[in-house]
């Protein structure tokens, strides 16, 4: 099978799941950035909802069709990705809603992006498409959100100063979440609620999610480099960070390192032999930053715990945020975060990476890391990297292209050695 890039399509970014928060936040960016002549559509299952979308996004999405088409519906969603060049999705949790549109997008060789943070899904749209995608051409490039971009990124960047420098190759990087200003997403934790209900009645896939290569396309040609770290705490300066003050777990960080990891296979190891890589939150030098790291590790696990116990899940149910709702208008411009990246080498040299950006993190900045990742998909093609169609990452998928389009879009990405 070739790739079907040539075919005749009518649009150029399809937008699943528009009338959803994040799916309508990725529409309206589309409608402030995307250059004049971008064929875009909006998708979901109710006609009325998208228009009443359509109808608020202004006068440049007057003409913008709209494609209905349920999760679920395997025709509908052929059709979509037929008369599409890509898709950018927001509909998950992807374990439920994800399966028929990237089956779809793989086999019509449409370009597909998500925000999915479910690393057991992504291992069975590798398993299932990842051949089917290469040989269509399709780039299936997952984790276009706060999950995973920042941390992709900063790494793809370090990789390329070194290599530009000469000075060997990525040892031990660790990814610090130095800034954070945010709401909870309900998305999130209806993903995290999937994930434990498929491990709690299938052993493989808790062995899957806890091996620290879940997304590796070749698990024995992986290092071996003893225990991965995902959720560090202790004083930063133990940790080999330059940084003042203390290092808590980032819950997001057993997903994030494995995109990252998964960034460094595809790429034949380029990172290193010796690469590895962690993340984690820095709390300020105060003498409580101990006591607050450790409740942090100790909150992290009992929320795990309590999504996992039929007796507690109710009432976190409850007092957690829901799938769709989201933060206001101000909230959502108020926010920020602030990834800072650092790296040895194999010569001694040190290196540090830095990806900042305004807007909430799981909403505003999101949306325009989704819809930017889209851009780069259609408008994009000469510069993105040659890995050619399969299931990819941001940075193997997208590369220089996304990082040219984040900081036009205003958001700040650069490295230095130190």
């Amino acid at each position: 099978m070739t790739s079907t890039h040539s075919r005749v399509r009518d649009i150029d970014v399809a937008v699943y799941g528009a009338t959803g928060f994040v799916g309508g936040l990725v529409a309206r960016h589309l409608a402030r950035a995307a250059p004049e002549g971008t064929r875009i559509a909006l998708a979901g299952r109710s006609e009325d909802k998208l228009r009443a979308v359509r109808d608020g996004l202004g006068p440049r999405a007057r003409d913008w069709p709209l494609v209905v088409a349920d999760a679920g519906d395997r025709a509908a969603l052929e059709e979509l990705a037929g008369s599409a060049h890509a898709v950018a999705t927001t509909v998950g949790p992807y374990t439920r809603y994800g399966r028929e549109l990237v089956g779809a997008c793989a086999r019509a060789g449409t370009d597909y992006a998500d925000l999915c943070g479910e690393a057991l899904f992504i291992r069975e749209s590798i398993d299932t498409h990842h051949a089917t995608a290469a040989s269509t051409g399709a780039r299936i490039v997952h984790a276009c959100g706060f999950d995973s971009v920042p941390s992709d990124l900063n790494v793809h960047l370090l990789h390329e100063a070194v290599r530009a420098d000469g000075t060997g190759e990525l040892t031990d990087t660790t990814a610090v979440l130095t800034a954070l200003s945010g709401g909870v997403s309900g998305g999130t934790i209806d993903s995290v609620r999937q994930q434990i209900d498929t491990m709690r009645h299938d052993r493989e896939a808790r062995r899957l999610a806890a091996d620290p290569y879940t997304l590796s396309p070749d698990r024995e040609r992986e290092p071996e480099l003893g225990r991965q770290e995902d959720l560090l705490t202790g004083r930063a300066s133990a940790a080999g960070v330059p940084l003042r003050g203390v290092l808590a777990p980032f819950p997001m960080a057993p997903f994030n390192t494995r995109i990252v990891r998964r960034s460094a296979a595809l790429r034949g190891h380029a990172y290193g032999a010796r690469f590895r890589y962690r993340e984690a939150m820095r709390l300020g030098p105060s003498v409580l930053s101990p006591l607050v790291a450790a409740g942090t590790a100790g909150l992290v696990g009992a929320l795990f715990a309590g999504l996992a116990l039929r007796p507690t899940r109710p009432l976190l149910d409850r007092a957690l945020p829901s799938p769709g709702e989201g933060p206001g208008p101000r909230t959502r411009e108020k926010g920020h975060f602030t990834l800072d990246t650092f790296a040895g080498t194999t010569s001694g040299a040190r290196y540090a990476a830095r990806f900042k950006a305004s807007g909430d993190p799981g909403y505003k900045a999101t949306a325009v890391m989704l819809g930017e990742a889209a851009l780069a998909l259609v408008l994009d093609r000469a510069a993105l990297p040659d890995s050619g169609g399969g299931v990819l990452t941001p940075a193997t998928g997208l590369g220089d292209a996304l990082v040219g389009r984040l900081r036009s879009a205003g958001m700040f990405l650069a490295t230095r050695a130190y």
